[in-house]
């Protein structure tokens, strides 16, 4: 299970004022601290980019890679900066992502061909709708899944997610366990092995007290690896959740236990 910092995002004061400056430092200095806390890769949420899409993509793709030569997730909306980023990045990047909706299907998942590349694909209905139910989420993937084999791509550069819910949805704890169903079952539905992707800052988001978040975190990770899951997007600054991560890792992985990593 590699782990993937969502730290990155425009929604933290810090990231958007560098973004509108153009000033790497903050930028870097967070990616720094991702890096040391055990992060794998890193994704760059910039938002929709409505304005100079291509050169604020552009910027922060080489601000991070000036400090880290960890696999990046290009994480925007907007089709004009991802292309942008993909560029900057020589194609070596994750899109992230694309759905059913279909100025994603039309705008982003082209992309995936044009630039060789790795992407999500999210598990929502076309109007945007996130499903509930385990038999929504099969339907849902299937379909996803041929409107991704349409543009005959590989299914080995597919990674599913399909979508962790706020627990403080209504009907959150219901649609968290048809996605561990779905992870589990994903690859004989499809017929082949594809990666899936949950973010698990979904699960508790929201005004909850810090060690609170942590703590449901830590209960509901060991069910995403147990399920099969292959890349979690989390908060790695959060100290206890990333250690039951390399935990369940460790645990989940071939050959011996070694007790010195534990």
């Amino acid at each position: 299970m590699r782990i993937v910092a969502d730290n990155l995002h425009v929604v933290r004061p810090e990231i958007a004022r560098a973004l509108e400056a153009l000033d790497p430092e903050p930028v870097q200095a967070l990616v720094r601290r991702c890096v040391q806390a055990g992060a794998q890769a890193i994704d760059l949420n910039c938002g929709p980019l409505k304005r100079a899409p291509e050169r604020r993509m552009t910027f922060l793709v080489e601000a991070v890679r000036d400090v880290t030569d960890l696999p990046l997730l290009l994480d925007t909306t907007n089709p004009a900066a991802l292309a942008a980023g993909l560029s900057a990045c020589g194609g070596q990047a994750i899109i992230n992502g694309f759905s059913l909706e279909p100025a994603k299907l039309e705008g982003i998942l082209p992309l995936a061909r044009q630039y060789d590349a790795d992407i999500v694909g999210y598990l929502l209905h076309p109007d945007s709708r996130v499903p509930h139910a385990a038999d929504e989420l099969m339907a849902l993937a299937v379909a996803l899944f041929e409107a991704y084999r349409a543009l005959d791509l590989d299914p080995a550069r597919l990674i599913v997610d399909p979508v962790v819910a706020p627990l403080a949805w209504p009907d959150g704890t219901r649609h968290n366990r048809a996605v561990l169903t779905l992870i589990r079952q994903l690859p004989e539905l499809l017929g082949t092995p594809v990666r899936t992707m949950a973010g698990l800052s979904n699960l508790a988001s929201g005004a909850l007290p810090l060690a609170r978040k942590i703590a449901l975190e830590q209960a509901f990770l060991p069910m995403l690896a147990a399920a099969g899951l292959d890349l979690l997007l989390v908060n790695v600054l959060h100290g206890p959740t990333l250690a039951t991560a390399r935990l369940c890792t460790d645990l989940l992985a071939e050959g011996i236990f070694a007790w010195a990593s534990a």
